[in-house]
């Protein structure tokens, strides 16, 4: 099976398929994908996001993204949802070259973790909603938004850590082009630190943190995100089956 998808204008499209779970079970193909901006399809890329039968979008961007840079195209049988998870602006003057770039990105993802609860547990249920699959979650970059949610759902449905780190770290096989893209479309702009980056740590101190705090990444879904059993059941039965 093949993870990553290649599309003409995006660059961080990927199959989160494969990953096994500690009971045994295997995250399905062709389920759950991750992606950058759905805004920038068009022409063949868009013929080959439709070929995929995508039926539900979570657009984790502000508004503002989208007014700007435009959203996934209206499609027969697709539903779409705007899930704005970031609270608080990104304070770039708290980044500390010392503590380095993994630190900086996990305290910004802990403070999505605070503000964009509501909109985190819509995300969750709609996922594991009937008819739901094949989803797509994505951001601008799909890298910290969407990572937080990838990272959330893995964790429910019994994917271990170390994948789940992984997984994260796979957008820094995109960031190149996406920076060189981003620079086309932006060539005064300045870059704030670890942008477009992915390192694993980043991922790794996110979910020690909520450990630290909730008992378990799932402590912090049950007690602050109020996802319920019966959820995590409807999760693991539209993402999980037998290992092949």
């Amino acid at each position: 099976m093949t993870r990553h998808l290649d599309f003409l204008r995006l660059h961080n499209f990927r199959d989160i398929g494969g990953y096994v779970t500690r009971d045994g079970q295997a995250v399905r193909w062709r389920r759950f994908y991750r992606a950058d901006s759905l805004g920038w399809l068009s022409g063949d890329d868009l013929d080959r996001f439709r070929a995929l039968g995508v039926r539900t979008v979570l657009d984790l961007r502000h508004p503002f993204e989208i007014e700007r840079t435009g959203r996934v195209p209206d499609a027969d049988g697709l539903t779409y949802h705007n899930l704005p998870i970031e609270g608080r602006r990104w304070d770039v003057e708290t980044f500390d070259p010392e503590l380095g770039v993994g630190r900086f990105l996990a305290d910004r993802y802990l403070e999505v973790a605070e503000d964009g609860v509501d909109r985190l547990r819509f995300a969750v249920e709609a996922i594991a909603g009937d008819g739901a699959a094949p989803v797509v979650v994505h951001c601008a970059a799909g890298k910290d938004r969407t990572g937080i949610l990838t990272a959330l759902v893995l964790s429910l449905v019994g994917v271990a850590e170390d994948d789940i780190v992984a997984d994260y770290a796979l957008t820094g096989l995109a960031t190149e082009r996406f920076i060189a893209d981003w620079r086309i479309r932006h060539p005064e702009a300045p870059m704030w630190p670890g942008f477009g980056m992915a390192p694993a740590e980043a991922m790794r101190f996110f979910l020690a943190d909520l450990a630290e705090r909730h008992g378990s990444v799932e402590g912090y879904c049950a007690d602050v995100l109020d996802v319920d059993q019966a959820t995590i059941g409807r999760l693991r039965a539209v993402l999980l089956g037998d290992p092949g």
